[in-house]
């Protein structure tokens, strides 16, 4: 970080501000740094900075104060309720100002998210960084900057208190922010991951709780089920025939295998570090870093990959271990053609009929489809394959609007979307990329029924049997079903299941 020292513009008293009981102000922090995070909800690049705020936070919280400023890209992103939910969900332990209009980005002269911005104790601004993987480059610097201020007697050396959004909506609920869920209709069992609780749950079709899998706090540890963690786990695919399901354990950064018979997770790829190495490129699973693995699929002894943090698909084969890039040059855009000069956005569902794999490419809001024949090529089924170019707009391919769609699932010779930030479900026809709204009336809410009569608060994940499809309906911490010949949603109840912290029904 080049230092350049000029009075910081002031933050504004008038905007909403969350995880602090009042707003904040420059002056009012006079005598500590602080470190403004300019971000948005739905950002890889954000959520992987996220731990090393947290990092710096408390190790300096004596003399350093974190802000998180955040500034939507996707409209469903400018409700402060909504950024309530995400501070929820990743834990966010530091005041959060709602920068809606952009005002206080331009002021600063940020272009990207995400963006850092040191301010001294006197309130002038130090310089900045963008993108991720500053934390030793900042720590080095706070621990050089507080000792010559100190020096100087300017730092008023104290704890800051605040009044965290997880103290007034504790996640006490039996799921908490479940990401993705898996129906297996011949064994009668729906996995779900209970993201929120770092844990897998599994049950019947009907709710009746089978195994609780992790310990249900975030970490990383190889063991049984009680005794494994996990860190936010999202996508599943199961081997129904060697009783083996997979697991994209997310923000770990690596891929586990749960052997549902001798109940015992494993690690089969990754080693719990991010990889910030985007180009395509391979090697043997337990000796590779991986990057936010979001969604799996399972093709015969392969299974592919959305990794969301480095805008890839990979494969990883079953029976050698070794896991490489499949398609995706690593660049964040919305590009077909050839796998190699193929570029994605973040994308965070994957499906299969065989032919193709299909993925929900979160950051372009597009539905994205990938060979897996001779000569294989990336095209858009539908949406406008553009990094800006979301709506909600019913239609046919590249007319198609979507925001930030993060499922998609193959059942009944139709697509089924999680259309995430329009709080719908739609459903596509894959040969004329015809997308027709089925779900939800794209009001935020918690409602069953039938049709678009229904809603649905950000729904993440989706999984079909021949009669049902269910959704990870993820903001409303509930799995939600629908009869696929009426439409009709119901939600699902399960009987003594409850929060990790609350009780411990099995």
């Amino acid at each position: 970080m080049k230092i350049t020292r000029v009075r910081a513009p002031e933050l504004p008293q008038q905007y909403p501000w969350l995880n602090t009981e009042y707003p904040l102000s420059l002056q009012q922090l006079k005598g500590r740094f602080v470190l403004l995070d300019f971000w948005t909800y739905c950002c890889i690049n954000c959520l992987h900075v996220l731990p090393d705020l947290k990092y710096l936070e408390q190790k300096y919280k004596d003399s350093l104060t974190v802000i998180g400023v955040h500034s939507a890209k996707f409209d469903n992103e400018k409700e402060v309720e909504n950024i309530r939910q995400a501070i929820l969900r990743y834990d966010i332990e530091h005041p959060v100002l709602v920068d809606s209009g952009f005002n206080v980005w331009q002021q600063y002269a940020v272009r990207a998210w995400p963006t850092l911005v040191l301010i001294d104790p006197q309130g002038y601004y130090l310089g900045s960084v963008s993108g991720e993987g500053h934390r030793d480059e900042l720590d080095d610097l706070l621990s050089q900057l507080i000792k010559a201020y100190q020096d100087q007697g300017k730092i008023n050396f104290q704890e800051f208190s605040l009044t965290l959004e997880k103290q007034r909506q504790p996640l006490i609920t039996p799921l908490a922010f479940p990401g993705k869920v898996l129906a297996d209709e011949d064994g009668n069992r729906l996995f779900i991951a209970d993201s929120g609780h770092h844990r897998i749950v599994v049950t019947t079709l009907n709710g009746e709780i089978i195994h609780l899998i992790g310990a249900g706090k975030s970490g990383f540890k190889n063991a049984s089920f009680s005794e494994a963690q996990f860190f936010s786990p999202q996508g599943m695919a199961l081997d129904a025939e060697n009783q083996i399901l997979y697991i994209a354990d997310t923000e770990n950064h690596v891929l586990r295998r749960i052997d549902l018979k001798q109940e015992i997770v494993e690690t089969i790829a990754g080693n719990g570090e991010q990889s910030h190495y985007i180009r395509p490129h391979g090697g043997l699973g337990l000796e590779i870093y991986l990057n936010s693995p979001w969604d799996l699929v399972k093709v015969g002894n392969i299974l592919f990959i959305a990794m969301a943090g480095s805008h890839q698909i990979w494969e990883m084969q079953l029976e050698t271990g070794r896991i490489q890039t499949y398609a995706g040059s690593g660049a964040e855009a919305g590009v077909d053609g050839e796998l190699t000069a193929s570029a994605f956005a973040q994308p965070s569902g994957i499906t299969t009929d065989g032919r193709e794999l299909y993925i929900a490419d979160s950051e372009v809001s597009s539905i994205r489809s990938v060979g897996l024949t001779e000569n294989p090529q990336v095209r858009t089924v539908c949406g406008s394959g553009a990094l800006f170019g979301f709506g909600d707009v019913d239609g046919t391919g590249l007319e198609v609007r979507l925001q930030h769609c993060l499922a998609v699932e193959y059942a009944q010779n139709y697509l089924w979307i999680a259309d995430t930030y329009n709080h719908k479900i739609k459903r596509v026809e894959i040969h004329t990329g015809i997308c027709k709204t089925v779900l939800g009336d794209g009001q935020v809410g918690h409602q069953d029924g039938e049709g678009i009569g229904t809603r649905f608060c950000e729904p993440s994940g989706l999984s079909a049997t021949s009669s049902y499809l269910y959704i990870a309906d993820t903001n409303n911490h509930a799995i939600r079903q629908v009869e696929l010949e009426t439409l009709r949603v119901t939600t699902l109840e399960f009987q003594g299941l409850c929060a990790p912290d609350v009780c411990f029904p099995l």
